[in-house]
């Protein structure tokens, strides 16, 4: 271990005991508690795996899931069978026909859309139920298969105690602005670009 005088000792204790004061005082002063809306967009990879990791950061805390997967469906994912260990604790609906281009037929994509914001409605409404998570979701929006202005009022008027992630790349500004919380994975580097294909595990 690196050599550590005792003066650089006591100016580290210092400065942390002023870091601690200010950081509590801070938290201190968050006193709302409230279902959120979160919405996970952008270019760069990750946007379903972190809705994912807080389905199991919520079962955890022993509260029930519900998914709705609007685009995806034409594969199977790790993460299901995963999920589906918990039992009747998570509610999975995979809604989607598959990628746009994969099923080249906008009535047909339309159809699966209002089924699975159907389904997501149902879901909202479940008292039982902590998290829901509406897995490209932004996709549907951005191909305009949902009334986006309906979609974001019924997510505003939810009842409030509900966390609500919204994944997918492309969120539309009216869900941004209707967000409490957005991030925006960005698109750094991606194996892809070097040939390497999507691999079970990683992209499902």
């Amino acid at each position: 271990m690196k050599d550590i005088d005792q003066s650089t000792e006591e100016r580290h204790r210092a400065k942390m005991v002023n870091r601690k004061a200010v950081q509590d005082a801070e938290v201190a002063e968050k006193t709302v508690e409230k279902g959120l809306l979160i919405v996970h967009t952008g270019p760069g990879k990750g946007k379903s795996t972190a809705a994912f990791g807080l389905a199991l950061r919520m079962l955890g805390n022993n509260r029930r899931v519900g998914i709705v997967q609007f685009i995806k469906g034409a594969w199977s994912t790790g993460e299901q069978p995963a999920l589906a260990t918990f039992g009747d604790r998570v509610v999975w609906h995979t809604m989607g026909e598959g990628f746009t281009w994969e099923t080249q037929d906008i009535k047909r994509d339309i159809a699966a859309a209002e089924r699975a914001w159907a389904k997501a409605l149902d879901l909202m409404a479940d008292d039982s139920i902590g998290l829901v998570i509406l897995d490209e979701l932004n996709i549907a929006l951005r191909y305009d298969y949902l009334d986006l202005e309906s979609v974001v009022a019924s997510l505003a008027t939810r009842r409030p105690d509900l966390h609500v992630v919204v994944t997918g790349r492309n969120a539309k500004p009216a869900l941004i602005e209707a967000a409490d919380l957005v991030t925006e994975m960005t698109l750094v580097k991606h194996h892809f670009k070097a040939g390497v294909k999507a691999q079970a595990g990683i992209e499902f």
